[in-house]
């Protein structure tokens, strides 16, 4: 076995046979701006109680020099993951000293250097076992401990971690920063970030409690930082659940922290919250992309009860904070800031993701079986997340507001500091609402799949809901009509669903909604009158949230082969133009480029694409000028120009300055729009390092690298090839970034050459690199090929290959199965 990937097993043996108390580490990141220095000695201290003489620590790095037990130096044994310790006493003092790996992965202590100005910063990203890099730690959530923190940093350097320091030395050119004992946290939530960050200060006060607020950026991106307006929404979080859960913010101060090449959207370190940098503008951007931005930092502080104040004792209830910070991002976007329509991007376009994921032969319930670390890893996905918070919404429809947050509030109160499972959640629901969960839960949380709604009439013109995979659902159908040129809402019908059919007294309607007010998670057909009246008045219907509704009914339609890709193609462009929520339009854009890719027929891809290429101009020039929507169609024409170049003279002159009014061309708006053009042979290498010295950012070098790799020759696609598979000094970005310039146009004919290499190589590259560099690799990889037997091959010669690996390998296969199976529905 991998001794690197942890069992629930052995986790659960361990944490029965001890109790931690502190743990205490000491880092010396006073070599991290000499790019030469791979590593950083780390000291970790740890008091625990044992009812064993023997167990091991958990430690993935360089090496380690030496474990004191008790006071006694024990002989070092080491294997790269684990570190066995013995002579353990009912009480015990274990020191490690070891030196760990400054990481290029974004897992562990990532550490960047800005071509800007040549400043170093580090940040910590953990979840789920990273810590490890860091620290001797016992890496499980269910080992909770008070850390305290010492850094010797470079003197001028923020040196941030979850609490405030509590005392600083300097020295000459450095200094230690010794930070306040956490309250008990698990591992995998601790953090540190240490750089000439610039920073901004705030406050949040509420009767005797006051809150430091901070918010930090790397210097060349302080002009960028949108401090103000970071600042108000997490006032305005911090007053939400304040009063939302009754249990006042524990963790001191609020600092969130915007940080480059960063894996995720964001991570709930107790009271220093980390954010990617692409939460961040360099010139443009829409309300959307704000409010995805609000979601998000409301998403992060609601896991401080969720999750930080409550932990799951494993990986297996991961759910019990995903699930419901997806669902208080939006709630508490909806209620509490200007955001007011958080749940139409969330019907639209976060159940897409959930949609998807429950459909692929992977799917699992959302309280999920969890057996390992790479179980766990893999398991951050549209289930536990987007499924999670729609299932969670529902409930809320079901029980009542009011039941559901003191529900809440009674799990706070009596589980603060501690872990839990499904059950301890259930308990204090049930005794709030009266009503036993148990038959919910098993329904929803310990089941999988995804159920389909559809209106059917019999032979004697009664009219049935008809469900797939049937499930209790509480739903509302809405009934619309034609009134003078828009389609309103005549009247609503709210009934609970158990079986697969249920009878239904609808009076007729222009338009009919089976999932009105989006209450239940469920695809919702419509049915062919309601359809027509889609095809032809889309964009005449007043309510957002039911465009939501039937945009997400289209798409799931198209992808599931019951709507022609053309035909929703067709719809696309004749009703996007005329969407006023641009948090639908971005999803909208997105999947019309993903359905003329993936879902139609060869032989039409490139009439389709023109007719898209020259529907995105078209209302690229309609939009309001300096409006979001004239922006999204912008990025829109640049996506869509590195696959038909009939607009290429167009979009050369963007870059040359003629645009059209009002629209604002930024850097990353410009790379799009240069990296289209070298995809297509309109740019050279000249255009390309012009651009860059345009733009001698860590970005604009990303950008660089990407457009580079896109030249459509077969030598510079298999450079891109080798340099991703193959360079380990590449960051995790610029992995991306050649990926991206392989895949670049969609040109099988450059990269289908590749397609049996990539099957030789995907076993070893899991058991060479870590799991995030690795699932990048498989997943950016796999070709979309013209058949199965390829990936078919190596699913049969390798059923012993990781569980995790396999698991991502199915997934594309699935979703490769699916594009074949839709083209070949067409017409």
């Amino acid at each position: 076995m991998d001794t690197a990937n942890l069992t629930r097993e052995e986790t659960a043996a361990r944490s029965a046979a001890l109790t931690v108390h502190r743990i205490r580490v000491e880092l010396d990141l006073t070599g991290a701006p000499e790019r030469a220095r791979s590593g950083f000695p780390t000291v970790t201290i740890l008091e625990f109680d044992a009812t064993v003489e023997t167990t091991w620590l958990d430690f993935i790095g360089e090496e380690v020099r030496r474990v004191v037990v008790n006071g006694v130096d024990q002989e070092v044994v080491y294997d790269g993951a684990r570190i066995p310790v013995s002579g353990l006493a009912p009480s015990n003092v274990v020191r490690v000293e070891a030196v760990g790996a400054y990481s290029r992965s974004g897992e562990g202590l990532h550490r960047f250097h800005d071509p800007v100005d040549d400043h170093t910063y580090l940040y910590t990203q953990y979840e789920p076992a990273d810590s490890r890099r860091v620290m001797a730690c016992f890496e499980q959530p269910d080992m909770k401990a008070a850390f305290t923190f010492v850094v010797d940093a470079p003197s001028g350097w923020e040196v941030l971690s979850n609490q405030s320091p509590a005392h600083t030395d300097l020295g000459v050119g450095v200094q230690r920063v010794e930070f306040a004992p956490t309250l008990p946290i698990s591992s995998y939530i601790t953090a540190i970030a240490a750089g000439p960050y610039a920073r901004v200060d705030g406050e949040w006060e509420r009767e005797e409690q006051r809150i430091a607020l901070g918010v930090f950026v790397r210097r060349s991106l302080a002009p960028h930082l949108e401090a103000d307006e970071i600042l108000e929404v997490t006032r305005q979080g911090l007053d939400f659940f304040t009063d939302a859960f009754a249990y006042p913010y524990p963790w001191g101060k609020y600092d969130q922290i915007f940080v480059p090449e960063y894996n995720l959207g964001a991570m709930e370190n107790p009271g220093l919250v980390t954010f990617t940098e692409a939460y961040l503008s360099r010139g443009a951007a829409t309300d959307a992309q704000r409010a995805a931005r609000a979601n998000t930092i409301l998403h992060e502080m609601a896991h401080m009860w969720f999750g930080d104040l409550v932990t799951m004792t494993w990986w297996d209830d991961l759910w019990l904070k995903e699930s419901f910070a997806d669902y208080m991002g939006s709630h508490a976007s909806a209620v509490a800031t200007r955001f007011h329509d958080a749940w139409v991007k969330f019907a639209a376009n976060r159940k897409a993701w959930a949609y998807q994921q429950d459909q692929l032969p992977t799917t699992h319930p959302i309280v999920a079986d969890i057996t390992d670390l790479e179980a766990a890893k893999l398991n951050f996905d549209g289930i536990t997340y987007a499924k999670g918070a729609a299932v969670l919404k529902q409930l809320v429809a079901f029980v009542g507001d009011d039941a559901f947050f003191e529900g809440a509030r009674r799990y706070f109160a009596a589980n603060a500091f501690g872990n839990t499972t499904l059950d301890d959640f259930l308990v204090q629901l049930s005794a709030v609402s009266g009503r036993d969960m148990s038959g919910w839960s098993a329904a929803w949380l310990q089941t999988s799949g995804v159920s389909t709604l559809s209106l059917e009439t019999d032979g004697e013109g009664n009219r049935f809901l008809h469900q797939t995979d049937p499930r209790p659902h509480r739903l509302r159908i809405g009934l619309y009509d034609r009134v003078d040129g828009r389609i309103m809402r005549r009247e609503q019908r709210e009934l609970d669903v158990e079986g697969e059919r249920t009878k239904v007294d609808l009076p007729e309607a222009d338009l009919v909604l089976l999932n009105d007010d989006d209450l239940t998670y469920a695809k919702a057909r419509l049915d062919e009158r309601s359809l027509h009246v889609v095809e032809e008045s889309l964009s005449a219907i007043d309510d957002p949230l039911a465009r939501a509704l039937v945009w997400s009914s289209l798409w799931n339609a198209t992808r599931d082969g019951e709507l022609d890709a053309p035909r929703y193609l067709a719809i696309v462009r004749t009703h996007a133009p005329a969407e006023g929520n641009i948090g639908l339009l971005a999803g909208i854009l997105a999947n019309a480029m993903y359905a003329l890719r993936h879902f139609v027929r060869d032989e039409n891809r490139g009439n389709e694409h023109r007719n898209w290429a020259n529907a995105v101009r078209s209302a690229l020039h309609d939009a309001e000028a300096g409006s979001d929507a004239q922006l999204s169609w912008a990025r829109a024409l640049a996506t869509a120009s590195g696959y038909d170049d009939v607009h290429h003279d167009e979009v050369r002159g963007m870059l040359d300055g003629r645009v059209p009014e009002g629209l604002v061309v930024d850097p990353d708006l410009r790379w799009q729009l240069l990296t289209a053009l070298v995809t297509t042979g309109h740019a050279d290498l000249a255009d390309i390092s012009a651009e860059q010295e345009r733009d001698d950012t860590g970005s604009g070098h990303t950008a660089a690298r990407r457009a580079r790799a896109s030249f459509p020759e077969g030598g510079v696609r298999r450079a891109a090839w080798e340099s991703a598979w193959d360079d380990l000094s590449l960051s995790n970005d610029h992995i991306d970034a050649e990926i991206a310039g392989f895949r670049a146009g969609g040109r099988r004919d450059l990269v289908s050459a590749f397609d049996d290499e990539y099957f030789a190589r995907i076993g070893r590259v899991w058991q060479e690199r870590s799991i995030e560099i690795a699932r990048r690799l498989v997943l950016g990889f796999f070709p979309a090929a013209e058949s199965l037997q390829p990936v078919d091959s190596w699913l049969t010669a390798n059923t012993t290959a990781p569980a995790a690996l396999r698991r991502l390998v199915i997934e594309q296969r699935d979703h490769l199965e699916r594009d074949l199976r839709v083209r070949e529905a067409q017409g």
